[in-house]
């Protein structure tokens, strides 16, 4: 199959984006495996399709699947590409734009600065939601929040804080994440028996309350430079747990991220996440015929 592709980055992580507007391409996972690999095919942390919209009050619908193969739920850093994508090849020229993903439905603006603002929708703290299983642990809390013990696969133990930005995650508080273990209780974290849909590990360390800096060992695609839902879900925890302000720069190993949450006794306000998004490139390539 010959397609059509652009490259594009947000603070790093890195996509591969289609158009599926004029009909879906068909792609089986091993094919959006094979386009994610970095020797063999393009090279992405995740594979971003645009599809029309499924419904008149919105613009498209927005389809990621990470560099394993599958589809999830979420990516922030995606969205952002997504909307500098739709604008800079005429597919609309609609600002805000409003997107399907696969647990709802956000919102999408590019900025007089270049940047790109995205409604992220409200954090999801139940713990079936996320999900999580919780049976048998004893939280600690802290602040208006609390941290889970993790026992892992090592020996070793991760205090984790819970929640969902429309995909899982685990925060981690660390002194330093440049000595943090990422690479050994990253994957660990993400695959741990607690997490039924596996997790997003991050790993947080506060520098004051309004700057942080995080590394994130995404599901299905190892440490990225940067991840928008990871540092949404790092500030909202931070934010939870009496660590941070309202408004925080999120300094990732690809860029800084400011994100923006008005915490309330519901904990239910939209979280809002600030970026660049930039196109790399654009090519065409035959994409073998993958069982």
């Amino acid at each position: 199959m010959h397609i059509r592709f652009t490259k594009m980055q947000g603070a790093g992580n890195d996509f591969v984006v289609l158009d599926e507007t004029r009909g879906r391409l068909g792609l089986s996972s091993a094919q959006y495996r094979w386009l994610a690999d970095r020797h063999f095919g393009v090279g992405a942390d995740q594979i971003l399709s645009v599809r029309p919209s499924p419904a008149p009050w919105l613009d498209f619908e927005y389809v990621i699947h990470n560099a394993d193969g599958g589809e999830v739920e979420h990516c922030g850093n995606g969205a952002r590409c997504f909307v500098r994508y739709v604008h800079e090849k005429a597919l609309s020229a609609r600002n805000p734009l409003r997107v399907k993903v696969q647990q709802g439905e956000i919102e999408l603006r590019m900025d007089p600065d270049g940047r790109v603002t995205v409604d992220m929708g409200a954090p999801v703290f139940e713990l079936a939601r996320v999900p999580f299983d919780a049976s048998g642990l004893k939280a600690r809390p802290m602040g208006g929040f609390e941290r889970w013990p993790l026992a892992l696969a090592d020996g070793s133990q991760a205090w984790v804080s819970v929640l969902s930005m429309g995909n899982p995650h685990a925060v981690l508080l660390v002194d330093d994440v440049d000595t943090a273990p990422v690479l050994v209780q990253g994957p660990l974290v993400e695959r741990h028996e607690r997490f039924p849909r596996r997790v997003n590990a991050g790993f947080l360390q506060i520098v004051n309350r309004g700057s942080v800096r995080l590394r994130v060992y995404e599901r299905g695609a190892g440490e990225t430079l940067a991840c928008g839902t990871g540092a949404c879900a790092a500030v909202v925890a931070g934010i939870r747990l009496g660590l941070l302000d309202a408004r925080v720069d999120v300094h990732t190993r690809g860029g800084v991220l400011t994100i923006a949450w008005l915490d309330s006794p519901a904990h239910d306000g939209a979280v809002l996440m600030t970026g660049p998004a930039t196109t790399v490139f654009e090519g065409e390539i035959n994409v073998p015929d993958l069982s």
